[in-house]
Formats: structure tokens, C-alpha cells, sequence
């Protein structure tokens, strides 16, 4: 009859340095790797196959605490519970209770990181956590985000629902994406309280409804040669960013952001990079004789062209010429004006603008963007900038 091995001691444990599995008794094991890392392991079988559950580290648990572990571990295969599954239980209990204690300001912040690469511009990064900062957090303040209902949602967008509607309707739809992405990090379950579809939609009246969209104030064609001739006595880098911004009929945001990388002097053409425009597709943009006048009277010792800290600056600009109106407004100005006083054909102007085509039919058959038409088109704007209109007269298209 075979003597029965003798149990290691944990001196002699301490003293073990191969690599491999060491039988300890009760069914636990020492296993050292090849890096000389050492953990305590317990053997069972199942159902007909093999498992190995952890134990913990050595020696952080001593040998004693390993078989006692061990020992525990075979009481509960004797009452029939996997050891395995009841660990994985209760480790899911652990990760429940932790994600009560995980704010909707956690999950903003965390949201807001692991997107802000693929959002288009630095404003709309800031703009984004600026807006739940003022209106979400101080409601919310340390709430857990799986306890975020419809009340505490209601108790955010209501104050400010009909006042700023279009602000609120972009906060809601930002509690939304937090929610959903909290619930896919398992920190919440059940229905999101911010959906609009199905359930806002029946708390809140629709933002069309509430209030009409406001658009921005637009200076009237006729008026622009001399606000032109105002403008260019004032001799400042945001009066050439503004003066820019309409003789190119782009964004202040688009300007702003403008480097020498994306200019072409020769060739008379910027190019804005998909990631900068609001539909994020490259717009090349013809530059007229005086918009690249304007650039070279520019500083070339930096990336931005227009060094101005913000769109505030052409604003105040705006303010001090003509109160009320503002640079976006410029837009429209050449989309009134270019409809009333030229022959250009609509998808010429709209493709200046760098709008959408609307019929989706047309979008798939239209290949290019008509450069050479609106180089015509946006020399004859800038001409018409410094020159007064003589009546109606409609500025007749060239042939090529």
C-alpha cells in the first residue's frame, strides 16, 4: 500500500523556484510561470470536465489560507454549486453595486472623451460639456447615473425648454447619448429617460412648435458697398477676417480656422479640409483679386492666417458699423444677392455655399463642384462689394 505524500510546509513552499504546478493538498496548487510570478490554483472536475478557479496570489495568501479556500471550494461541489459560477455571481454583484456609485457627471466627462476626436471643430468639443456644465450638472449634481429618471430630466429642460429651445433641444439630446452610453457600459439598464421619440415628444412640445427658427440678421445686398467702404477704413486683423469671411461667403468659424497649408496663392484657391466644414466634405473655394490681396497683406510667421482670439472680435466690428446684423448674416446677403441681381444658375450658388443638393438622385449623378463657374460667380461678387449697383441690372454669365 502506497504511503500517502506528505503535504509541502510553507518553508518549503517559500524554497520552490521551477516552473510548474506543485500539488499542495485539498486540491489547491502553486503554479509558477516562466516570468517566476506565483498564484495559488484549485483543481475540480465537473460535470465530466476539468476546471481551475483561482485562489489569489502568493504570498499574498499563504499556503494555509490557499487550502482553507481549497477546502471551501470542495464544501460547495458537495452541495452541489459550481465554485466558479458562484464567484462570477458574486464578482457581478460587486460590479452592480459599484456602478451605483457612478455619477451621470463621470459618465458626461468620460463620453465626452472618448468622442471629442470625431467631432468636427475645437467649439463644437467645448460647446459640448460647456452645455450640461450650465444646464444638466447642477440638476444632476452627484446622481448616480442609473438613477436618472424622467422628473430629474423634465427638471433640467423645462426652464429653459421655451426660452432657449434650440439650446435645450441640444442638451436633451446630449442627456440621451450619456444614457445610452452608460447603459452599454453596464451602468444602468431599462429605457433611456431622455428619448424624444415615443416619450418626451409626449411631456414637451415640439422645438418647431415653440418657437420659430430665428435666423441670422442679414445685411441687405444694396447696403453692402458701403458697409464695405466702412469696414475697409478700419485697419485691423478682424476687419480683414470679416472683409475675408464675405468675399469668400464662408463661416467665421471656417476663417478663424484657416491655415497658410490650405491656400494656394498661385493657383488662387483655399481648401477646407473635410473636418473643418460643417458637412464635412473638402470645399475648394476661388479666391478673387482682392481676397488674395488680403492674404498677402497677412503676417506669414504663423499657422492661422487670421490670428483672432474668436468670432466675438467681427462682431464687435459689426456692432460699431451696423448694430443688429451679424457676420453670418453676410450668407444670405450673397444668396439674395446672387438670386436677384445675377443670372447664375441656383446649384451654382448653393455649391458656393457649400450646401447640401437636396434631391439625392441628383447628388449621385453630380460629380463635380462646378469650380470654374464659381470662380466667375464669386469675382463678380467681389466686384459688386466695392461697386454701387446701377438699378436691377442683372450681371449676365461670361462664356468660358
Amino acid at each position: 500500500m502506497r504511503k500517502p505524500r506528505k503535504e509541502l510546509t510553507a518553508l518549503q513552499v517559500s524554497r520552490l523556484k521551477r516552473l510548474g504546478l506543485y500539488a499542495v493538498g485539498e486540491g489547491a496548487y502553486l503554479k509558477i510561470t516562466p516570468e517566476g510570478t506565483r498564484s495559488w490554483l484549485f483543481r475540480y472536475k465537473r460535470n465530466g470536465k476539468h476546471h481551475w478557479m483561482g485562489l489569489g496570489p502568493y504570498p499574498l495568501v499563504s499556503l494555509a489560507e490557499a487550502r482553507e479556500k481549497a477546502r471551501q471550494a470542495r464544501r460547495q461541489l458537495l452541495s452541489g454549486i459550481d465554485p466558479l459560477a458562484l464567484k462570477a455571481e458574486a464578482r457581478s454583484k460587486e460590479l452592480a453595486e459599484a456602478a451605483k456609485s457612478i455619477t451621470f457627471t463621470h459618465c458626461a466627462e468620460a463620453y465626452s472623451r472618448s468622442h471629442e476626436a470625431g467631432w468636427r471643430n475645437a467649439k463644437h468639443r467645448a460647446q459640448w460639456l460647456s452645455s450640461l456644465r450650465m444646464y444638466v450638472f447642477p440638476i444632476f449634481s452627484d446622481v448616480a447615473v442609473a438613477a436618472v429618471d424622467t422628473p430629474l430630466v423634465l427638471k433640467a429642460l423645462e426652464p429653459v425648454w421655451t426660452t432657449r429651445t434650440e439650446t435645450a433641444s441640444r442638451v436633451r439630446s446630449r442627456i440621451e447619448n450619456v444614457l445610452d452610453w452608460a447603459r452599454a457600459r453596464k451602468y444602468r439598464d431599462g429605457e433611456n429617460p431622455a428619448r424624444w421619440k415615443g416619450h418626451l415628444e409626449m411631456l414637451l412640445p415640439a422645438p418647431a412648435k415653440v418657437r420659430k427658427a430665428e435666423h441670422h440678421a442679414a445685411l441687405p445686398y444694396a447696403e453692402l458697398p458701403a458697409f464695405m467702404a466702412e469696414l475697409r477704413a478700419r485697419e485691423r486683423i478682424a476687419t480683414a477676417a470679416l472683409e475675408f469671411t464675405i468675399l469668400t461667403a464662408t463661416r467665421a468659424g471656417e476663417v478663424l480656422g484657416a491655415t497658410w497649408d490650405e491656400i494656394d496663392l498661385a493657383a488662387k484657391v483655399w481648401v477646407i479640409p473635410g473636418v473643418r466644414m460643417k458637412a464635412g466634405r473638402e470645399h475648394r473655394i476661388p479666391l478673387s483679386v482682392r481676397a488674395v490681396q488680403l492674404l498677402a497683406d497677412m503676417p506669414h510667421d504663423q499657422d492661422l492666417i487670421f490670428p483672432v482670439s474668436s468670432n466675438k472680435a467681427m462682431q464687435k466690428i459689426m456692432h460699431a458699423i451696423r448694430p443688429g446684423f451679424v457676420p453670418h448674416g453676410f450668407r444670405s446677403t450673397f444668396r439674395d444677392w446672387a438670386a436677384e441681381q445675377t443670372a447664375y444658375p441656383n446649384h451654382v450658388v448653393e455649391q458656393a455655399l457649400a450646401h447640401a443638393i437636396g434631391d439625392k438622385v441628383e447628388a449621385a449623378y453630380r460629380r463635380g463642384d462646378l469650380f470654374e463657374k464659381r470662380r466667375r460667380l464669386m469675382a463678380d461678387w467681389a466686384r459688386y462689394c466695392v461697386t454701387e449697383p446701377t438699378g436691377a441690372a442683372v450681371v449676365p454669365i461670361r462664356k468660358a
